[in-house]
């Protein structure tokens, strides 16, 4: 990287590729160039691929000597002390110093120095320096350190609905009952564990966290409690208090502000906040809680403040580093770049310290932001029901399980999602949008012909995994649901003769079939039961389900 072309200062500040260019011809290199009509910025993933392809095609490649079990399709260039065993590479690779590659297949890569890659088939992927990777397939982007087995990847969730939902100025605090409810169905998800509250927020809130930490342990729920605090000592004490009173392991997830804006408005500087964390979570460490680290504001903060906050917490026994994007200013490709920096942090400092990512929906990437930071790296994320939260709200937890799920990294039973859902919804004062994914009174109903006659085809095939998948991407059937066909103004003759059999009427009627039909194509709407029986009443009076 051009990080090494210079061993000292920078001029002006900062790096030039010019450097980097006299760097490598001061030592011998053979420089080749390639013309393009556009500015390009080879920091992106794509351009730098491309890049790649454009000097390999230019001359740049070097082929492996041949060995048993290995081919090659030029364009390549691999270093000299590479490892190839059983592995197929090219066209387009280039592969540092150091690396092994076995039981592989490599197209359009790059691989960094002293990389382990064992039962891969990647294309158009980035793999950093010093990167371990095993049984990983597709399209990958890995930071330098990484260590991923993609045939045990796992990520544990902390579910936030109890704190940071409730923290939503529409929402209500439900009654302690509620919350106890809500708690054991966070627990029967496979959610590993909770945030149930901020106890230093005054008595009413403390009495909620003491009774729901009482729960956790006298029905030995498989939930790791935690709680939200200020990096003061006076937020942390009661958390001690509920430790103590229940007899449960707590974390605190001690919390403080350091991105540029927020220091100007709070008037802190850098001296303040490092001696705030090294006060807090040595006291809490003292105390016997485990300490997530929570830096608001994460994704706006600078990353030297970044490291010297995240160094001294860990020196002071924080085990877990906690990435929030407070308000929602991240995109995926910057989260990735943040998971990166913090794991090459840690990996500095020695210690064995995980990392959470704690995301909001404010610009709408909520999603996509958190399974960014999980197929970076991140440990634990963080979500609410149905998105509930500060402001728009945070990232929504029954939409990561469900995600989570179809990508094979989540094994809990979701048929208990619908009742999260709706109880989140009840106790908080929400509505669920119709066309809300999953559990939205939409999310597998139709009513338009061509997909209803292709799921009614998969029906009389008798095929449930079929009829779960031929229109829908998320299969009703992993959450206790089914498809459900409607008669509307854009259904087909399917949709009808479907409806009456299932509400037991003959089908076969044409007479019946085709009233309900032309109803259908004379409504602005979808047709109720009402609708549609009134309709039959109308062709055949006095007919029943019973009687046809």
């Amino acid at each position: 990287g051009i990080g090494h072309v210079m061993a000292g200062p920078a001029r002006l500040g900062e790096y030039f590729l010019t450097d980097a260019f006299q760097y490598m011809i001061d030592r011998g290199a053979r420089l080749l160039t390639a013309e393009v009509e556009s500015w390009w910025d080879c920091g992106k993933p794509e351009t730098l691929l491309e890049t790649n392809r454009q000097v390999l095609l230019a001359g740049g490649s070097r082929r492996p000597p041949p060995a048993a079990g290995v081919h090659v399709e030029d364009p390549v260039c691999v270093a000299e002390d590479v490892t190839l065993e059983n592995a197929r590479i090219g066209p387009n690779v280039s592969v540092a110093p150091g690396t092994v590659i076995r039981d592989s297949r490599l197209r359009d890569c790059i691989v960094g120095a002293g990389s382990s890659l064992v039962g891969c088939d990647l294309r158009d992927s980035l793999i950093g320096d010093h990167v371990t990777a095993r049984n990983l397939s597709g399209t990958a982007s890995l930071g330098d350190h990484t260590v991923i087995d993609a045939a045990g990847v796992h990520v544990e969730l902390d579910d936030e609905t109890l704190r940071d939902g409730l923290q939503n100025p529409t929402v209500k605090d439900p009654p302690i009952e509620k919350k106890i409810e809500m708690l054991h169905l966070i627990a029967g998800l496979g959610i590993q564990s909770a945030d149930i509250g901020l106890p230093g927020a005054g008595p009413r809130a403390r009495e909620a966290v003491l009774a729901l930490a009482r729960e956790i342990a006298e029905q030995n729920l498989p939930l790791v409690p935690n709680c939200a605090a200020r990096t003061v000592q006076a937020d942390i004490e009661p958390i001690v208090e509920v430790a103590l009173a229940t007899g449960l392991r707590m974390e605190v997830g001690a919390f403080i502000g350091c991105s540029p804006i927020r220091q100007y408005a709070e008037g802190w500087d850098l001296d303040m906040i490092l001696r705030a964390t090294r006060d807090a979570v040595s006291f809490a460490v003292a105390e016997g809680l485990d300490v997530m680290y929570v830096t608001e504001d994460t994704t706006r903060s600078r990353p030297e403040t970044l490291k010297a906050l995240y160094t001294e917490a860990i020196e002071c026994g924080a085990r877990r580093i906690c990435l929030a994007d407070t308000v929602g200013h991240a995109t995926p490709f910057g989260v990735r770049q943040l998971v990166r920096f913090v794991r090459k942090v840690i990996f500095e400092t020695g210690e064995d310290v995980g990392i959470d990512w704690h995301g909001h929906r404010d610009r709408g990437l909520a999603m996509p932001n958190a399974l960014a930071a999980i197929e970076e790296g991140a440990h634990r994320v963080h979500g609410t029901a149905l998105g509930i939260g500060e402001r728009v709200g945070n990232t929504a937890m029954d939409l990561l399980l469900v995600n989570l799920k179809l990508l094979g990294m989540h094994d809990g039973d979701l048929t208990g999602l619908p009742e999260y859902c709706s109880l989140a919804a009840e106790i908080c004062g929400v509505e669920i949008p119709h066309s809300y994914p999953v559990v939205g009174s939409d999310a597998f109903r139709t009513g338009t012909g061509v997909h209803a006659s292709a799921i009614i085809k998969a029906m009389n095939m008798g095929d449930d995994w079929l009829v779960d998948r031929v229109y829908s991407g998320v299969p009703a059937s992993l959450f206790g649901l089914e498809q459900t066909i409607e008669v509307s103004p854009v259904s087909g003759l399917s949709n009808v003769r479907y409806w009456l059999d299932k509400h037991g009427y003959d089908a076969s009627d044409r007479r019946l079939s085709e009233a309900v039909f032309q109803l259908a194509k004379r409504s602005d709407h979808t047709l109720t039961r009402e609708e549609i029986e009134h309709e039959i009443q109308a062709c055949l009076p006095g007919l029943s389900p019973s009687d046809a």
